[in-house]
């Protein structure tokens, strides 16, 4: 027994020195062992001439060496298929260098302001790009020969009148208005259309957040707050801002926002046409005729508004002069922003 067991132990240590640079090697050592003239085979005919008692016990020593080369010889296997794997040239590759891409500099600028108030406590909606009139016009307070209407060319949709390319997301403020009641609070981001001539500083369709606060007890001191909140957040903690009266139809009293321009630094220059100063949003406390419409007590609650344009945001920040670069998809403008966040 001694003789066969020291036997059994000689070919498992040969079979664990057992390396193979090849396939074919891999099968030159299964034979080598595994094979039915191979080294373990071999054992059997010494293991029948044992005493009954012995063979139980050596039994299940064969049995394991018979499994330990099974298992090397399947991991020298699976080494060397991974390694072919690996070498094999992938057909549907490009020929040109892969580019690594980067985050749109629009996608970056509406990420950080919808971060900046979702830390105030603002949840962000959506709402279809495809309106009516009645979400888009009417139910701001835009009266149908009001001449309001004027001010946004729109984008009609066939087969009537009725139906639009939503000139703002205003139009996800009311459908938010009819669907939940007071304290409201959210930021609404999206892609909107009107109908302007193609520039350097225009596009027929552009994005904007909005935002929309009401509670009880809400003031235009409120709003004055968050957004100074908001342009220290952005532009930095030395930015300045200024409301200058303005007409909303669906906010009484309005106003536009501008911030100190954080390229001169308020000293003058030719973005901010030597003002110092640069427009970047309307805003205004909620008509209380836009609550009544959506069923809110405007005797009980008050609300603000406000609307940026992120075209213009991404301008301030990374100081792109053309708007037509946002949509054009040059791979030399968009390489800029790889690094960026």
């Amino acid at each position: 027994m001694s003789s066969l067991v020291e036997k059994i132990a000689e070919i498992k240590e040969s079979l664990a020195a057992q390396h193979a640079l090849t396939l074919d090697e891999v099968e030159q050592i299964r034979v080598l062992f595994l094979s039915k003239k191979g080294k373990i085979a071999s054992l059997f005919e010494e293991f029948k001439k044992l005493p009954a008692e012995e063979k139980r016990e050596v039994g299940v020593v064969i049995n394991e060496l018979k499994n330990f080369a099974t298992e090397k010889i399947q991991s020298l296997k699976m080494a060397l298929e991974a390694k072919v794997e690996d070498k094999k040239e992938d057909l549907t590759r490009s020929a040109a260098p892969i580019v690594l891409g980067s985050r749109h500099p629009l996608t970056l600028v509406r990420q950080e302001v919808c971060e900046i108030f979702s830390r105030l406590g603002f949840s962000i909606e959506l709402g279809p790009e495809i309106e009516d009139d009645y979400h888009v016009f009417s139910a701001l307070n835009f009266a149908e020969d009001h001449p309001a209407r004027d001010m946004q060319d729109t984008f009609f949709v066939k087969p009537g009148p009725d139906i639009l390319l939503r000139t703002h997301t205003s139009s996800v403020q009311v459908r938010v208005m009819e669907k939940k009641r007071p304290p409201i609070r959210v930021l609404c981001p999206g892609r909107v259309y009107r109908n302007e001539a193609i520039s350097a500083r225009a596009h027929c369709f552009f994005h904007q957040i909005e935002g929309l606060y009401i509670d009880k007890g809400v003031s235009f001191a409120d709003l004055r707050e968050v957004l100074l909140f908001f342009a220290r957040e952005f532009f930095g903690e030395k930015t300045e801002i200024r409301l200058r009266p303005s007409y909303f139809p669906f906010t009484e009293p309005s106003a536009e926002m501008d911030v100190s321009c954080n390229i001169c630094h308020g000293k003058g220059c030719g973005f901010c046409k030597h003002t110092g100063w640069v427009e970047i949003l309307g805003c205004g406390m909620v008509d209380p005729a836009v609550l009544e419409e959506a069923g809110i007590d405007s005797t009980v609650y008050t609300g603000y508004a406000f609307g940026l344009g992120v075209e213009r945001m991404t301008n301030l920040k990374y100081r792109a002069k053309d708007l037509r670069l946002f949509s054009e998809n040059d791979q030399r403008f968009l390489s800029l922003f790889q690094s960026v966040h």
